[in-house]
């Protein structure tokens, strides 16, 4: 049984979700503040986080910046504006996807199965990865550069995974977004996954405008080169 914090202050959105959640078979927790977020929270407590962007105390990016210094917990945006901006910006502190009001609750119910099973499969297989002086603890979440511990994202985290588990095989858009979001194309663009892979390069190589780890063949996609 999967626990899952949302932290959403609508009355009217927290009933269905409530009833949609608990239909599938989760334990749901409503936080409708960020300080009763802040109360309710517990690395380890939750295996997914539903955030409300606009609070009547803040933003669900504010309490996605604190979770996102201790934990790798899937978060999904819930989210009035669809500005490309305000996407990608949820997107680099640490969601791993978002979802547009108004919306069909069997929809974000199919995202947060996506997620939950796209979190067993990054953590059920091997305890760590090692190429090109990288190395990735699956197990602590963490991703090392020369023993240096890197600060990644969740997504830039998921990718570097996804990239080393896949050493010289090109990797085309299409697979890495449905690997990592369960994407048909509807939720996740490509230019989106360029930001991604552009913050990615900028802290894994040595010199990101001519990478030498992180490959793009083009008119086909993305390469793991390993060199060492």
């Amino acid at each position: 049984m999967s626990n899952i914090l949302l932290l959403e202050d609508d009355l009217s959105l927290i009933n269905g979700l409530s009833f949609a959640f608990k239909k599938q078979g989760f334990e749901l927790v409503v936080a409708r503040t960020l300080k009763e977020a802040d109360s309710l929270w517990m690395d380890g407590k939750y295996d997914l986080l539903v955030l409300d962007v606009s609070l009547p105390d803040g933003t669900g990016f504010e309490f996605c910046k604190k979770v996102r210094q201790v934990s790798k917990v899937p978060i999904i945006f819930l989210t009035a504006a669809d500005e490309e901006m305000n996407i990608i910006m949820g997107l680099d502190i640490g969601g791993d996807d978002y979802i547009t009001k108004p919306f069909k609750l069997g929809v974000l119910v199919s995202r947060v199965n996506a997620l939950l099973r796209r979190a067993k499969d990054f953590s059920s297989t091997d305890t760590w990865l090692e190429s090109n002086g990288m190395k990735v603890l699956l197990l602590q979440g963490q991703a090392f550069k020369n023993g240096e511990l890197l600060d990644l994202t969740a997504a830039e985290y998921k990718l570097l995974c996804l990239f080393m588990r896949n050493p010289n095989i090109v990797l085309t858009k299409a697979q890495i977004l449905d690997k990592l979001w369960d994407c048909d194309g509807n939720y996740i663009d490509s230019s989106t996954l360029t930001v991604y892979m552009r913050r990615l390069r900028m802290k894994i190589e040595d010199n990101p405008s001519e990478p030498q780890m992180l490959l793009t063949v083009r008119g086909m996609g993305y390469k793991w080169n390993v060199i060492k």
